[in-house]
Parts: structure tokens; sequence; C-alpha cells
């Protein structure tokens, strides 16, 4: 097993935590898969509606989950790719323009025009997530997914930036570190799951993600190949079991049966 080809994947969620541990297999870096050698999974306690409410327990939760995908997998890891969502995730469309240096687009040019439309004002309670270019328009042509190599003099670019609660942000951050683990990078749980279950025919002819968790449901909206918005409602699996004990009065852990064995979407 090569260490350096080891990754890990960490889902701190209202109800449970989830790690996984994989190994980067195929030819890289055209045909990149992954070979799941353990996960790991713990009950969370100091989570609410996405947010820590509690490091100390949330540590305990991140620190069982990954220590169990550990066993299982045989290695031991350092550092994991850490999922966040919840309400405070916003999302807003930027736009970058520059002018061409050359008569055909190179890459520095879209670099420059990406660039341009990253470099949005960010609150000091906010940081950037992701900036996922969607389409340029060269000159007056509207809808290029890749402009390099074309002829024009004005490059634009469209950019959809995702920004996260900066607060949020630092106390996962600082439970995964007391758990004795790095964050490498943070992702969008929702582009995550888009990236694992949706198809690229899907997302082009548009699609509606919906993910239900315990505490938050997360939406994520696809069109002509493009993510075009991302929601969060405050409202989970947990609202769906009160639900059932107040309407039934039966308790909690009759309604989670319940629910699970006769629930629909």
């Amino acid at each position: 097993m090569n260490s350096d080809r080891l990754i890990a994947g960490l889902d701190i969620g209202s109800a449970k935590t989830t790690a996984i541990i994989a190994e980067v297999v195929g030819d890289l870096p055209k045909h990149p898969g992954i070979k799941v050698l353990g996960v790991g999974q713990a009950r969370t306690t100091g989570m609410r509606r996405g947010v820590v409410a509690d490091i100390e327990e949330t540590t305990r939760s991140i620190r069982k989950a990954l220590q169990d995908a550990e066993r299982m997998a045989g290695a031991q890891i350092t550092e994991v790719y850490l999922g966040i969502a919840g309400e405070h995730v916003r999302a807003m469309t930027s736009k970058g323009i520059v002018a061409v240096s050359n008569d055909e687009i190179a890459k520095p040019d879209v670099d420059r025009a990406n660039e341009v439309a990253r470099a949005q004002a960010i609150p000091t309670d906010r940081e950037l997530l992701h900036a996922i270019p969607q389409e340029y328009t060269v000159d007056k042509d509207h809808g290029i997914r890749d402009p390099i190599g074309m002829s024009g003099t004005r490059l634009e670019t469209e950019m959809y930036l995702v920004t996260i609660g900066s607060a949020p942000a630092t106390n996962l951050r600082k439970s995964v570190e007391k758990a004795g683990y790095k964050v490498r990078e943070l992702v969008l749980e929702p582009l995550a799951s888009a990236l694992a279950v949706l198809t690229e025919d899907e997302k082009e002819l548009g699609v509606a993600l919906v993910e239900m968790g315990a505490g938050t449901t997360d939406l994520a909206v696809f069109h002509e190949g493009k993510i075009r918005h991302l929601g969060t409602i405050a409202f989970g699996g947990n609202n769906v079991t009160s639900g059932i004990v107040h309407r039934l009065g039966v308790p909690q852990a009759a309604a989670e049966r319940l629910k699970g064995r006769h629930g629909r979407a």
C-alpha cells in the first residue's frame, strides 16, 4: 500500500459522523479511481443543524469514526477532506473581464479572467470555499465552456462563488485538530454528493439533488452542466421523527424504526 496515495474523507452530520479511507488507483492523472479500504462511524452529539455546538463532543465523534476507519484499513492517516454544509453557506455569481493579450486566447488569459471574477470583496465573517467557472464570453459570443485557442479581443468569465461562515468553519477545523488530524481541504457536501451520484447527462438536462440529513436538508440545482443554485433548509430527519412521536405518542426509538420501515419520499 502506497501511503502517498491514501486519502480520507470525513462527514460530520447532526446524527452521525462517517469517515472513509481510500487508496487512489488507476491511470493518473487522466483516469483516477479509488479503492475503499476502511469505513468508520460514530454517533454525533455535538452538532446542531450543521454547525458545532460542543467542540469536545464533536471531537470525540471524529476520533472514534477515524480510528475505526484506520483499524479497518490497516493504515494511519494524518489529514482529511472535510465536508461542510449548513444554513451559513451562501453563493453568488461574479464576472471577470480582461483584454486578450494576443489574437488567440491562451491559458494565462483564462487565469486572469478567473482571478478578476474571484476577487470579490468577501465580508470578514465569511471565507471563500469554492470558485467554480460557469461559462465564458469571447467578444459577443456567449456560453463558451473552453475559450482556449479561440480568437478574440475581450474575454469574460462567469463564476459561481461559494462562501461559508468563518466561525462554523473554524469550529469544525478545531474539532478535527483536537482529534489529532489536520484538515487538508473543506468541500461543500452537496457538490461532493453530486460528483458521486449525478451523471453528466443529468446535469446537462437539469436536475435537483436533495440531500436530507438529520438536522438540515441541502439542495443543489444543475442545468446545462453547471451548478445553478445552492440552498439549505432547517428541516431534516429529526423533524420527521419528532412529528411521529407527537402524532402517534410513541417513544423516539420506536418513531425512528417506523420512519425507517415505512417512510417514503
